[in-house]
């Protein structure tokens, strides 16, 4: 679900392949919108004119939020889309999908600018950095960044404008690295648990 940016509607997406659009005072339902396949993902435009959803049948469709009309179908990936952002300005569409990367969509064209590939798993989840962010005025370049959060358990960094991973940010799992190479006395369940957890058994 997605707030419109004057928090005056809520879109909510379902699996039942329809997209609400609510009055957030009156709690009346303003539109139905019939996407056609269960509804993964919203987003609305800075400006809240459009609104992007992925969905389980491998495209983005961006709608009209006034009318309620479809505008464009985005077509390029091969897997359900688990999450659409916005850029800052309004320019880019981000959607992440289940496989394995992320398209950078032109939004006046509905081209694909990029495809950003490193993820070994769905990426389920992208955001811009807001163009307001300190960090971003004391760069050493004024590119926009785009988060992607991996279920291969990573979140990478991205330059927009070049399509470089930037950094890879991982968290450690408790007993990474820890070889349990001939170990006795635990059962084939908990050495599976282990090796979940970073475990390690050589040969």
């Amino acid at each position: 679900m997605s707030f419109s940016p004057d928090d005056r509607i809520l879109a909510t997406g379902s699996t039942d392949a329809r997209i609400k659009l609510w009055d957030v005072t009156t709690g009346e339902c303003l539109k139905t919108l019939h996407n056609g396949t269960e509804v993964w993902s919203i987003a609305f435009s800075p400006d809240g004119q459009i609104l992007a959803n992925g969905s389980s049948g491998n495209t983005v469709k961006l709608w009209e939020v006034g009318s309620g009309k479809c505008l464009m179908e985005l077509e390029g990936h091969n897997s359900q889309i688990w999450s659409v952002a916005f850029s800052p300005d309004g320019q880019i569409l981000a959607s992440g999908s289940g496989d394995c990367t992320i398209r950078l969509w032109d939004m006046r064209t509905g081209e694909c600018l990029k495809t950003l590939q490193g993820h070994t798993d769905s990426v389920e989840s992208v955001a811009f950095r807001p163009a307001s962010s300190q960090a971003l005025a004391e760069s050493k370049n004024s590119h926009q960044i785009l988060a992607s959060g991996s279920k291969d358990e990573t979140v990478k960094l991205w330059d927009v404008e070049t399509g470089e991973c930037l950094k890879t940010l991982r968290s450690p799992r408790l007993y990474e690295g820890m070889n349990i190479t001939g170990v006795t006395g635990i059962t084939e369940a908990q050495k599976m648990t282990l090796k979940a957890l970073g475990a390690l058994e050589m040969g």
